[in-house]
């Protein structure tokens, strides 16, 4: 077992103020909450103390996910503590997995949203950007020039990027037929800049009818 994760459990690092040393239960959750999720903020729900953990004990874990070729960042101003990917260099762990294309075209969306309500100030306090399904799904058709999935889909997709801590679903208008959501500041973890510009050059092509 590593040394460091041992003095943390057995309590030679100081705990958090006013809390106690982790078992290595504890610690555990909070390192495969990283690896799963990619992205926690203070409140994300089921997560116990893991997100308290990373950040009191940064060091353990910047150098444990150092091993695992992941930059482990830590956002005060957001409450936000996430894994960032390299890009450069073949991967073969789950964060680096290929997405589909509609799976790209809506995390392309998103992110795009995400910086019209910082550039027309729309942000929260808590760095969010509040939109809907039908804004994403307009932001695909102007910006991608493509044809966004049909509403299940849409939905389903959104909560494969909600696990990842990029977005949150409110409840559905049924009257309207539409979802609000919560664009978070982890869509610029999941959509890097470099990123962004592979995609909206690669969304330019898709629309001029190339493949």
């Amino acid at each position: 077992m590593l040394e460091p994760f041992r003095a943390i459990v057995d309590g030679d690092e100081p705990p958090p103020s006013g809390s106690r040393a982790p078992g290595e239960e504890d610690l555990i959750r909070a390192l495969q909450a990283l690896l799963k999720i990619q992205v926690i903020y203070a409140d994300t729900p089921g997560i116990g103390r893991s997100y308290e953990l990373a950040r009191h004990y940064a060091p353990f874990f910047r150098d444990y996910f150092a091993c695992l070729g992941y930059d482990f960042e830590i956002s005060h101003r957001d409450q936000m503590i996430f894994l960032r990917v390299p890009a450069e260099g073949a991967r073969l762990d789950a964060p680096a997995e290929r997405l589909r294309k509609d799976e790209t075209l809506v995390l392309l969306s998103l992110r795009l949203v995400y910086e019209e309500g910082l550039r027309d100030h729309r942000v929260t306090t808590d760095g969010i950007v509040e939109s809907t399904t039908d804004d994403i799904a307009e932001k695909i058709r102007t910006a991608a020039r493509s044809d966004p999935p049909e509403e299940t889909r849409l939905i389903d997709i959104l909560r494969l990027f909600a696990r990842k801590g990029a977005v949150k679903l409110g409840e559905r208008d049924r009257a309207e037929r539409v979802t609000p959501l919560m664009v978070l500041p982890g869509i610029a973890v999941l959509s890097p800049d470099a990123w962004m510009d592979q995609v909206q050059a690669w969304a330019a092509s898709v629309g001029d009818g190339e493949t």
